[in-house]
């Protein structure tokens, strides 16, 4: 069997050469039309009013907190187990970043830690899609709307989720979505933010361009102290390339991740996470928990014998060493610090083969009993 990679963008390289000298030609290499085309197609996707397309999602991150005004000496509530980019954001905009543990049987926010943890100094709420999973929304927003405190979604891996009747990234007071080469999608690196407050998004479209706005007499007038967060017009064309079957893509990976569930059921030593009922996840990535007997990295090892590449989940940010100035120490958090060292990624991705699935099935149970 050849390797079996963690992901396999899907791109039309023919359609992105013409993009790309069409681009060439007209010289024109930020804000074009490409950027304007691509922020309309994920506005029209998941209905919101507004989208500005970003850097990254880290970018798309902070431009947020810098929108709502988190500064120095704020509190910003956030989900642990996730990239240790949804907290540095915080930590980099100079607030406290409060992480808050997850569900035993999601690898989302616990909204019943979310309340306990408010304070007169807690200013946002930034809530992680993990692995695509949607988030308990309803539950989230009757919190911060009692609270009247705004909230960010890390939709990162969130593209093409639905919590009940609407996209995730598209419920909260800002949403946030990546594009790096293991999302739905992608644009190499990038991101993007949107919206549906007018106030928000005038804030964004001038702090996302140097802080500047064009007067009437064509000229620059810097009014915010703004950043260079665009995302360039090569890489909105291959953003234009890749929404074009973003739907038959959430499909794909639907699929084989349906193929896992039936073929991986009732397998001792692992467990499956739970969607809340009448979700839909984009499955992003195929997350699994390790019994806590299982030495996961041992397992890994072995799979990679077997040319399957595999990974962590992600990690539980209040045991990271960069976390640590803020007052946590590994295992506070205990949900999502189990998840943490007990989390594993199998391949997914749109071309691959039942033959391919059942290769890294048959290796995974093969390394378990080893494991025993």
């Amino acid at each position: 069997m050849k390797y079996i990679p963690l992901i396999k963008p899907e791109i039309d390289a023919k359609k992105l050469k013409i993009a790309i000298g069409k681009i060439a030609q007209s010289g024109v290499l930020t804000k074009g039309e490409y950027l304007a085309s691509f922020e309309k197609k994920l506005a029209n996707y998941l209905k919101v009013k507004y989208v500005f397309a970003t850097s990254s999602c880290t970018t798309a991150l902070h431009l947020s907190l810098a929108a709502l005004g988190i500064e120095a000496g704020d509190e910003v509530i956030v989900s642990d187990f996730s990239f240790p980019a949804t907290g540095n954001v915080v930590a980099q905009i100079g607030a406290k970043p409060v992480f808050i543990d997850i569900e035993e049987d999601s690898f989302n926010i616990d909204p019943a830690k979310i309340e306990k943890a408010i304070t007169k100094k807690t200013k946002a709420i930034i809530v992680v899609h993990a692995f695509g999973i949607p988030a308990n929304m309803t539950e989230i927003l009757k919190i911060s709307k009692k609270h009247k405190i705004p909230v960010i979604e890390d939709a990162a891996c969130a593209l093409g989720s639905i919590h009940k009747d609407k996209f995730c990234g598209a419920w909260a007071d800002l949403g946030c979505f990546s594009f790096h080469p293991r999302k739905t999608i992608t644009t190499g690196e990038g991101g993007a933010v949107v919206t549906n407050d007018s106030k928000l998004a005038k804030k964004i479209e001038v702090l996302r361009n140097h802080g500047g706005v064009i007067k009437a007499d064509g000229d620059w007038e810097f009014i915010e102290n703004g950043f260079n967060y665009r995302l360039s017009e090569l890489q909105a064309a291959l953003g234009v390339e890749q929404m074009t079957k973003i739907k038959s893509t959430t499909v794909d990976r639907q699929k084989i991740a349906k193929m896992y569930f039936q073929k991986l059921s009732g397998l001792e030593g692992i467990k499956f996470v739970t969607v809340l009922k009448d979700d839909i996840t984009n499955f992003q990535s195929f997350v699994i928990l390790l019994d806590k007997n299982i030495d996961r990295e041992d397992l890994r090892k072995k799979l990679a014998k077997n040319k399957i590449e595999t990974t962590i989940g992600t990690y539980a940010m209040h045991a990271q060493k960069s976390f640590a100035r803020f007052g946590f120490k590994p295992g506070d958090l205990p949900n999502s610090y189990f998840a943490y060292k007990h989390s594993l990624t199998l391949p997914l991705y749109g071309q691959m083969t039942q033959k391919e699935i059942e290769y890294v099935v048959g290796k995974l149970k093969d390394c378990l009993k080893d494991e025993k």
